[in-house]
């Protein structure tokens, strides 16, 4: 009986963690269009990071509760120094600000 209940315990903390993460997909253009980069799952409460590279837009979907971007170039690259825009849980299409790209985000 303890085996079980360890067995469900687990079986069901797992489903949680992938409950918990979101998927994002880099894209070129503004408003999600133009070349279409590859996706990503990014689990809650982690940061994600093109590291040397930067894209136009993020489409996401499965966001728990919100999501933070960051713009690339020096001060706010890899989550920091506060995110240029915070929107709220579920999906959406995210355009970095004139003149600047994404770099990161983290997902909550």
């Amino acid at each position: 009986m303890q085996f079980n209940v360890v067995f469900i315990a687990t079986a069901l903390l797992a489903s949680a963690s992938l409950a918990m993460s979101a998927t994002v997909t880099g894209f070129a253009g503004a408003g999600c269009t133009g070349t279409k980069g590859q996706s990503f799952s990014v689990p809650s409460g982690e940061c994600f990071s093109l590291g040397s590279g930067s894209t136009k837009s993020f489409s996401y979907s499965g966001v728990p509760s919100e999501i933070e971007f960051y713009i690339s170039g020096g001060g706010h690259d890899s989550c920091t120094n506060g995110p240029s825009l915070v929107l709220g849980g579920g999906s959406g299409c995210a355009t970095a600000p004139a003149g600047f790209n994404w770099e990161s985000l983290a997902v909550f």
